[in-house]
């Protein structure tokens, strides 16, 4: 039986009609909605500020639970946006999570820069803030070593941060983080590409680079979304309360931008993306070698499938150019920022996440005997490993032993200058290492 000519018209009138009708409906719980989206609370799990240098914070979260081992996790945020995406909402905390399963945890809030600020390097993030962070971490729980887990391009600082003082942490999670950059970082390394881009350009202009240029930037992977999809989905749920506060909160923290520190920022892009100095370990910080052959801790890297700004491409190659016989990759179903705020991520990915790093933190306080044999009388101060010094793990143990300083009483003894010549460290590191033995040996 033939179909009647008007039919698939009028069947079309009628759906306009009826959607038509929907909208109508829908349009009535506008005024309060948007209420609800100027009123959404972000980073609500209790903290306190207990250390500022310049636009810093380091905050520490009170626990949550009485069941508590204490290992220490120190979570390193990227220099873009504020970091309580993850501590967006209570059921969607990165946060919680880790203070639910008794771990102590501190966060690096990085602030803005200012135009005072836009000589900031890289050095002085990895080598000043963060290992200032670290030491204050360190100093309140009497351990060691400290857990450490970064986002993003925290990731990569944190990844530069354990190189440069292995003697420091104990574990390493890396969170969406690019570290390799040879034709795998997906269209940020393209745009990127020292063909078509100059960062000294951009901070030449600015100073700090805008935050406003950046999140132009970031909007136009996924311009169709940003600017279209993602409000009709918003329009379509106007009448549930809870959606509208989710979108609220993930709008907030987006919008929330701030301005990063210019020659960071060029560092950052010519260093790690363009030449991919990290991932070939040619990167040079203040002087010092960034040796990922000192990287022998155990390192986590936790990837998202559908990551559009640090594809897995971008990750998983640099676990097989470290030396850590310990590694792990976790890779879920998710994007860049899903990964911190999914449902399904807090369900089934952050749990395996808090076990990996439970498992292996059994911290060592300080002056603690972790050998067993406390009944060995200890031996001079100037016989003792080198790693009594601060500033000295394994890997620069092992580097003074082939150098022929084997003990304090040696060290003491040495001269800086040409230990730091024969090492292919900075003059400075070697100094207060000298000084410290010196003390010991008087």
């Amino acid at each position: 039986m033939a179909m009647h000519p008007f039919t698939a018209p009028l069947e079309l009138q009628r759906r306009t009609l009826e959607r038509s009708a929907d909208a109508v409906e829908t349009i009535r719980f506008l005024p309060e909605r948007l209420d609800d989206l100027a009123s959404v609370e972000v980073g609500q799990t209790p903290s306190e500020v207990i250390y500022s240098e310049n636009k810093l914070d380091l905050l520490h979260y009170e626990p949550l639970t009485d069941d508590r081992h204490d290992a220490p996790l120190l979570v390193v945020y990227a220099l873009i946006n504020r970091p309580y995406i993850l501590d967006l909402q209570p059921d969607k905390s990165v946060v919680r999570r880790f203070l639910e399963d008794g771990f102590d945890v501190y966060l690096i809030d990085w602030g803005e820069p200012s135009r005072l600020d836009a000589s900031l390097t890289l050095g002085d993030y990895v080598n000043r803030y963060i290992d200032n962070c670290v030491d204050i971490v360190r100093e309140r729980t009497g351990t060691d070593e400290i857990n450490v887990l970064g986002y993003c391009m925290g990731g990569t600082l944190s990844t530069i941060y354990a190189a440069l003082h292995p003697e420091k942490v104990s574990n390493l999670g890396l969170m969406a983080t690019g570290l390799c950059f040879d034709d795998t970082g997906g269209i940020l390394e393209q745009w990127g590409s020292e063909e078509y881009f100059d960062p000294g350009a951009i901070t030449e202009t600015y100073g700090n680079v805008p935050a406003e240029f950046l999140a132009a930037g970031f909007a136009q992977m996924n311009p169709v979304d940003t600017y279209f999809g993602k409000y009709t989905i918003l329009f379509d749920n106007l009448d549930d309360k809870t959606a509208v506060e989710n979108f609220g909160r993930m709008e907030r923290w987006v919008r929330d931008g701030v301005d990063v520190a210019g020659e960071a920022y060029r560092q950052f892009i010519e260093d790690i993306y363009q030449a991919n100095a990290l991932y070939r370990n040619e990167l040079v910080l203040d002087g010092d070698p960034v040796d990922i052959e000192n990287l022998t801790i155990p390192v986590l890297q936790i990837i998202g499938s559908f990551d559009h700004l640090i594809p897995p491409g971008a990750s998983k190659p640099f676990t097989d150019v470290i030396p850590s016989e310990d590694t792990d990759i976790y890779e879920f179903p998710t994007g860049h920022v899903g990964m911190a705020v999914s449902g399904k991520a807090h369900a089934e990915l952050w749990p395996r996440v808090a076990t990996w790093f439970r498992e292996r933190s059994v911290t060592s306080t300080h002056g603690s005997d972790t050998t067993g044999a406390s009944d060995v009388p200890e031996r001079p101060d100037q016989e003792q490993s080198l790693q009594k010094l601060d500033g000295i793990g394994p890997a620069y143990e092992e580097r003074l032993h082939d150098a022929g300083i084997s003990t304090v009483s040696m060290l003491a003894g040495s001269d800086p200058a040409a230990l730091a010549e024969r090492l292919g460290i900075s003059g400075s590191r070697v100094s207060s290492w000298v000084e410290q033995a010196q003390q010991l040996s008087s």
